[in-house]
Formats: C-alpha cells, sequence, structure tokens
C-alpha cells in the first residue's frame, strides 16, 4: 500500500502580522509543527509551507504541493482566516481538500486566560472558508476534534486515504487496445468527458507496434516469464505454445504500460485479431497486472479500468468482474469474466488453461482459472448518470468458497458474492440505482474510506 501524502496547510491572517510583533506567531507555528510531525509519526509524508495569509501565498503554498505529488491537502486554521484569501486556490485544485478543525488547548471554559483566544479561534475561519469550497462547487472533507484528545487526527488520516484513490483516479492514464465495445452503453462515456470531468486521459494503443516490440523480446527474458508463470500457476499440460504466445503479448503489453506510464488499461476481444497485429488476447497480462497494481476491464471499458487502477493503490485485493448468474436458491451471485481476474485473488494455486478463442482470427491465448478467495470485499461500481454526473456504487459482501466436490467450472474465472439483501432485492436496487454491467471488487475495504472516495470525486454515493 502506498504512503500517503499530504500537504499541510496553515491558514492564518495578515492583519495579525500588522497589528503585533512576530513574537505572537511563534506559539502558533509550534503548533503546526507539532501537528505535522503527530502526521509523520503515524506514517504520513507531509509536505510543509510557509504560513499563508494572502492570496499569493496560498497559490505559491499549493503549487508546492501540486508539485511534490501530494495525495491531498489538509488544512490548518492557526487562526481566523479570510476565506476569500485562499478559496480560490482551493477551489481550482486537482487536489483533494481536507479539514482538520482543531486548536491548540482542549479546554476553554471561564477560567482559561482571555490571552488564549488569540490562539483557539480558528473555528470561525473554518466556516468562512467551507461556506466558500460549497459555493465553488469543491468538495471537501472535515473533521473536527481536539488533536491530541480525540481521534480526529486519525479520521483525517482516513479520508486521505480515500484522497489518494481519488488523486489516482484524477491522473489515470488508461491504454485502450481496440475500440469499445460496439452496443454497449452502460459504461460508453465519450473521451472528452471523461476527461474533462474525471481527468482520465485514454492512451489508444498502436497494436502493430505492440507486435513489433513482441518481435524485438529478447528470448530469455521470455524464458524467465514462463518460468515465473510456472511458480504462480499450475500449468496445465500440452499448452506451451499457447503459453508461450501469451507470455510473449504480455511482456510487450507490459512495456507498453511501463512506457506510456499508464495506470490502467483495457481490452475489446473482438479487435485482437492478426489483422490488427496482436496475435492473441492478453488475459494473462490482465491478470497479472491487476495482481501489480495496475487497473484493468474489459471491453475497452476506460471508465471502469480508472476504477480499477484507482482502487487497487489503496486497496491492493482488487479486481475487474461482473455478476453474471444468480444463484436465487443459495441466494448468491456467481461472478466471472472470460479470462480478466487479479491472480492474486484466486484461492491455493491456480491453473493455468488453453482458452479456445472462437471470437476472430486469432490464436488461443491461456488464461488464468480459479475460484475468488472467500472473504468480506466490497462490490464498487461507478456509474454515468444524465448531465454527464457519476454515482459511486457500493456494496458490502460475503464472497464464499465453492465448497469441495462440487464445482464445475473448472477451467473458469469464477466466485460466488452473497450480498447484505436478498438476491432480488439487491439486484432490483442495484439497477435503480443505474448500476452497470462492469465492476470492481475489493477485499477487506473500509467502507468510510471508500465512501469518502465517492464525496472527494463529487459522486453521489449509494450503498446497498
Amino acid at each position: 500500500m502506498k504512503k500517503i501524502k499530504i500537504g499541510l496547510l496553515p491558514l492564518y491572517l495578515e492583519l495579525y502580522d500588522r497589528i503585533s510583533t512576530p513574537d505572537k506567531r511563534k506559539p502558533l507555528e509550534a503548533f503546526y509543527a507539532a501537528v505535522a510531525q503527530d502526521f509523520r509519526r503515524r506514517g504520513l509524508e507531509v509536505v510543509e509551507a510557509q504560513v499563508c495569509r494572502l492570496k499569493k501565498e496560498f497559490a505559491a503554498a499549493i503549487r508546492k504541493f501540486e508539485t511534490a505529488g501530494a495525495d491531498a491537502i489538509v488544512t490548518l486554521h492557526l487562526a481566523y482566516s479570510p476565506s476569500l484569501e485562499s478559496s480560490e486556490a482551493l477551489a481550482r485544485t486537482d487536489l483533494p481538500v481536507i479539514i482538520l478543525d482543531t486548536t491548540p488547548d482542549y479546554e476553554f471554559g471561564p477560567g482559561q486566560s482571555p490571552a488564549k483566544i488569540m490562539f483557539n479561534h480558528g473555528i470561525h475561519g473554518v466556516q468562512d472558508m467551507c461556506n466558500l469550497l460549497i459555493r465553488n462547487n469543491k468538495p471537501f472533507e472535515i473533521e473536527a476534534g481536539h488533536w491530541q484528545k480525540s481521534d480526529v487526527i486519525a479520521r483525517v488520516i482516513r479520508h486521505a486515504r480515500a484522497a489518494q484513490a481519488a488523486t489516482k483516479f484524477r491522473r489515470s492514464r488508461v491504454g485502450r487496445i481496440g475500440r469499445s465495445f460496439a452496443g454497449m452503453g452502460d459504461f460508453a462515456v465519450p473521451p472528452e468527458i471523461l476527461k474533462k470531468k474525471l481527468g482520465i486521459n485514454i492512451i489508444p494503443c498502436d497494436c502493430r507496434g505492440l507486435s513489433r516490440v513482441c518481435a524485438a523480446i529478447p528470448e530469455r527474458e521470455l524464458e524467465l516469464e514462463i518460468r515465473s508463470n510456472r511458480r504462480i500457476f499450475a500449468v496445465r499440460p500440452g499448452i506451451e505454445k499457447a503459453h508461450r504466445r501469451s507470455a510473449l503479448v504480455g511482456l510487450a503489453v507490459r512495456r507498453w504500460i511501463e512506457k506510456e506510464k499508464l495506470t490502467a488499461f483495457t481490452v475489446n476481444f473482438l479487435d485482437v485479431t492478426r489483422a490488427s497485429g496482436l496475435p492473441t488476447m492478453p488475459f494473462l497480462e490482465a491478470g497479472l497486472g491487476m495482481a501489480r497494481g495496475t487497473g484493468y476491464a474489459g471491453e475497452g471499458d476506460a471508465l471502469t479500468a480508472a476504477l480499477v487502477g484507482a482502487l487497487a493503490t489503496i486497496y491492493p485485493a482488487t479486481t475487474f468482474t461482473e455478476m453474471f448468474c444468480p444463484d436465487w436458491k443459495g441466494q448468491r451471485i456467481f461472478l466471472s469474466h472470460m479470462g480478466e481476474v487479479n491472480t492474486a485473488l484466486l484461492s491455493g494455486r491456480p491453473d493455468l488453461v488453453e482458452y479456445p478463442f472462437v471470437f476472430g482470427e486469432a490464436e488461443n491465448p491461456v488464461k488464468p482459472a480459479g475460484c475468488l478467495r472467500p472473504g468480506k470485499a466490497v462490490f464498487v461500481n461507478l456509474a454515468p448518470l444524465p448531465g454527464n454526473s457519476f454515482r459511486l456504487i457500493l456494496a458490502p459482501v460475503n464472497m464464499q468458497a465453492a465448497g469441495r466436490g462440487t464445482d464445475r467450472f473448472a477451467d473458469a474465472v469464477r466466485g460466488w458474492m452473497k450480498p447484505g439483501a436478498e438476491i432480488p432485492d439487491f439486484l432490483a436496487a442495484y439497477s435503480r440505482a443505474g448500476g452497470t454491467h462492469h465492476a470492481a471488487l475489493v477485499y477487506d475495504a473500509d467502507m468510510f474510506v471508500l465512501s469518502g472516495f465517492g464525496k472527494l470525486m463529487g459522486w453521489e454515493t449509494v450503498v446497498l
């Protein structure tokens, strides 16, 4: 799991510097340093900034955070700070904003020194700023409490974890092999809207160029890849040729991902043909790539591929999947796909099997075969809505073991998912919410973090 990096933004009022001596600010600068150190002690990387009072200072600090690759901005009011000084720069940045609403002193009753007002009145600066962020349509999260006498720092860190996914999503670079599957409308969003509304960049693949990369891969590298696969999978006998061509295409796809700095990729299997220059469908690399944290979705679906890639940043146990068949009797849903799955999530040692590719003029690939491991997970879907808006659908589920001696799907990618509601109610609610047929499955996820991810992206978030 990637280390969280935050930009800690200190807010102050320039007027106070004009009417008092510089020494007045020293206790608040020490408070800022102590909060920064507390975040570091808890495992975060903190990018600090000079105390900000005026528009140009806020703009410079936020540029510093962006350049440093921060996942989020955490604001800390050292005193009242007029919102028009900070709100423009905060609304303009793509970085998520998390507000830490706290003060140095825990107690402020009748016995407190009046001199302490100067050091503990930042809360009305928070109120001023939050109103402006809302009016500027800038999503934010806020947590309040004393920084030492409550769990407010821990709550902010959970939001920062969500912010990691939001920032990764907005920086998505999704490679697409082939076109979006003709006629599949639920995930179809024009590339210009994906870019404008979500920050997703689509990078088309030159399949003939990829074919040339295949031809240039050294034999030794190919043999090492095949050996690595044999350690991961139980390789079925008689599939050596298919394994070799799949490993070769997989290495070429991997080089393309590295060269283009892709966060995810998607493949339309109908566009994988000999004529295209890509000899076989890269099922194997899709699964191995997800195990390494690269997002994936089938059929040219850049939207879900970006979602899988972003979620994998904070939860490596994430895979692309689809609901295939309802088990009305068993009150569960059969999950599957043609051959793409995060190989690290399959129970036991998965098989590697040859897949009879009947969808076009391409050679047979190999693919992983296995059952998704049992455990708690969240089924996550990003649904396009009218007006180029989006809804994040979250469904806590239990993944169930197939059971010994009863699983007749030995050559398939599969899993059985039991939602919290009865299957008829769940399926109806999912479709009423606009859920698409492509989704992510995330094991051991924190619903607080996933909901926060949706909120920081500015999406409506629905829990089923």
